[in-house]
């Protein structure tokens, strides 16, 4: 039957080894259970996270196979997951980006790195690239081997297609401002450079990274660094623009240049000033052209001013030489009718003087006026001024020396001889004057051709061929305020009853009106030179020395037309034309001549006519005789100036012409020569 013990039982040794065996089974068995449970829900865990994760995730071998992508690679890609783990990660990887990649592959294997991160380009299935910022690592088993790789990635196509936009957008910009001609810098508010362009860099002589960082002290001398930083200031203070004129020299190729600098003050975000921007232009170019523009004007100016004279003087003359005329014609003819022994006659010899003198500044008007009637011819100068040189000697005095140096070969020029006469009479006058009394006038011609270079250095100044007249003096020479006024009319240094202040404006009308130019060189203390140039007379011609006038004037019987519109000179000159035996029909209106030579009988021999006169001109009326009478001579008349009469086809060669006012020797003279007859 059953033994009961009253005493606990002492498990034997065997006894407790095997509950100590059971023990520890039921123990693994349940470690075992709760293990694999934890770790499978560390795998699922690992799973979702794998799978959700925000980013995209890929395992890829060593070779580059993938072995496991996450859905947000998947959708990055655009590619199904069974898609992708049939590619290599070089696969997906954009063309231009894949040597990279593969080489930090290389050296992640390598155990030159532990871990690797880039910007690079995937492909999409649909071929479009997409940006990423990707990290990779190494997944290593329990024995320490490569296991696989680790790639992680974020979508930064958005963000680098900001990136570059900005990238391009500032390339632009800069690019914009190197290609700007003008110098364009930035300097903070306490000087110091921030940026400059190509341009700027010229003038510091060094590169943008040179400069940065630095100062106008550091480059330029401290005056106009100190000029630099005055405008800084002003543009900060003012806190708008400002501009201003600088004169720089370029350190590159020491290129001295005026800038037209703006100076404009920046401001950041919250209205804090923080610097300086500078844009500076090369304004030489214009200011010259503007300084060139206002001697020009300034010339324009002086020129219609000596026009304006001009036509003064031109609009007086017809008038005053006819009211001259009479004046000298009476005188004359009461001095041939009377005794020399009489009284009225020293009387009407002054009146005859005076009224002389009077014509004579008439004269010298005109020829400033460049109004003068001549009678050109084709001269040459060595001759002209040689057979002066005697009357020049008279005219300077003995204690002033003349040298004539004349030049070899010189080219003819066309000309009135007494207009050379004027020229020369009234510069030797001023030499002499500037002389004092004691040196020398020296008197020169020679060639000379202007291409278009030198003519632009003086406007006036025409290209071509030209033979040059100097009068040079060793006198006082004048004062840069004398030399701007030297040709205007009636300007003189001379004191009162010295000079009417015409000489020199005679030489200028003269030398405009044959189409030359005159060219002043003067120092104080040194003496003056005039340099006149006459254009080079092209074409055949015959050396013919003038011909001095005879002393008695022959008269004759052969019958004159004479036509005169004032009716105080048509008698005077009927009177004059009389007393040398000539038979005058004097009309005062170009109708009634006409009328007359229809109705008269006997034979016209000449035509006396003023040029310009109401109803029809000088030049008309003959034109109509010259069908009544085919071989009736031609005499013109006029007090009006060369300009008026050219444009009535007086002034031709071979036509006569007597300008007013005249003595009546002066006419018997051009009569004679008119009808042909020979002294």
């Amino acid at each position: 039957g059953m033994h009961q013990c009253s005493y606990p039982r002492v498990w034997t040794t065997e006894e407790k080894k095997l509950f100590t065996e059971i023990a520890r089974r039921i123990s693994d068995g349940l470690s075992s259970v709760l293990f694999l449970r934890e770790l499978r829900e560390n795998e699922e865990r690992f799973r979702a996270t794998f799978e959700q994760a925000a980013v995209g995730i890929g395992h890829a071998a060593p070779d580059g196979r993938l072995l496991r992508v996450n859905r947000k690679m998947c959708d990055v890609l655009g590619y199904s997951r069974e898609e992708l783990l049939q590619k290599t990660f070089q696969d997906i990887t954009y063309p231009q980006d894949r040597d990279a990649n593969r080489e930090n592959v290389r050296r992640l294997l390598a155990g030159e790195i532990p871990t690797y991160s880039m910007e690079k380009r995937y492909l999409r299935k649909d071929d479009t690239p997409i940006w990423v910022d990707l990290t990779v690592s190494i997944a290593r088993d329990p024995s320490g081997d490569i296991a696989y790789l680790i790639g992680v990635f974020e979508d930064i196509t958005k963000r680098k297609k900001t990136e570059l936009a900005l990238e391009k957008s500032e390339n632009f910009l800069r690019t914009l401002v190197q290609t700007i001609p003008d110098l364009v810098w930035l300097k903070d508010a306490a000087g110091v450079y921030l940026f400059c362009n190509k341009t700027f860099e010229r003038l510091f002589g060094a590169k943008e990274a040179e400069i940065i960082g630095k100062t106008d002290y550091d480059f330029v001398e401290k005056e106009l660094a100190d000029f630099f930083r005055e405008y800084d200031r002003k543009a900060m203070a003012a806190g708008k623009s400002s501009s201003n004129e600088e004169w720089v020299t370029f350190a590159d190729n020491g290129y001295h240049a005026l800038l037209e600098t703006i100076k404009t003050p920046m401001y950041d975000a919250e209205g804090k000033i923080v610097g300086v921007l500078g844009i500076a232009h090369d304004i030489t170019q214009r200011k010259q052209t503007e300084e060139e523009h206002e001697k020009l004007q300034a010339q324009l100016l002086q020129a219609q001013k000596m026009e304006s004279v001009g036509r003064l003087a031109g609009g007086v003359a017809h008038d005053f030489n006819n009211m001259l005329g009479v004046i000298l014609g009476h005188a004359e003819l009461a001095l041939r009718q009377m005794d020399p022994a009489e009284p009225l006659h020293a009387s009407l010899e002054e009146i005859r003087k005076a009224g002389q003198r009077a014509a004579d500044l008439t004269r010298q008007l005109l020829a400033f006026a460049r109004k003068q009637t001549v009678a050109p011819k084709v001269l040459d100068l060595n001759d002209t001024v040689g057979n002066m040189l005697s009357m020049l000697r008279r005219l300077i005095g003995e204690d002033v020396d003349l040298a004539w140096m004349p030049g070899k070969d010189v080219w003819p020029v066309k000309m009135d001889p007494s207009q050379v006469d004027q020229i020369l009479a009234n510069l030797c006058v001023n030499a002499r004057d500037a002389c004092a009394g004691i040196g020398k006038v020296t008197i020169a011609t020679s060639n000379i051709a202007f291409d278009e270079a030198s003519c632009a250095v003086h406007t006036e100044f025409i290209p071509g061929e030209y033979v040059q007249l100097t009068v040079s003096d060793s006198g006082c020479g004048m004062e840069k305020e004398v030399l701007q006024n030297l040709f205007e009319p009636f300007f003189t240094t001379k004191g009162a009853g010295q000079g009417t202040g015409l000489g020199l404006s005679t030489v200028y009308g003269i030398v405009k009106q044959n189409r030359g130019f005159i060219n002043v060189d003067s120092e104080l203390g040194v003496g003056s030179t005039f340099n006149i140039y006459l254009q080079r007379y092209v074409g055949e011609w015959d050396r013919v020395l003038t011909e001095g006038r005879p002393q008695t004037v022959a008269g004759g019987q052969e019958t004159i037309l004479l036509v005169e519109d004032e009716q105080a000179l048509l008698n005077l000159s009927k009177e004059m034309l009389e007393s040398f035996g000539y038979r005058v029909l004097a009309v005062g209106r170009p109708g009634e001549a006409i009328k007359l030579a229809e109705e008269f009988t006997g034979k016209i021999e000449l035509l006396v006519t003023d040029v310009v006169m109401p109803g029809m001109t000088g030049l008309d009326l003959s034109k109509r005789l010259l069908l009544l009478y085919p071989d009736i001579k031609r005499l013109f008349m006029s007090g009006y100036t060369a300009d008026i009469i050219a444009e009535h086809g007086i002034l031709e060669e071979g036509v006569h012409f007597l300008q007013k006012p005249f003595s009546p020797n002066d006419l018997s003279s051009k009569v004679r020569e008119a009808l042909g007859k020979k002294e």
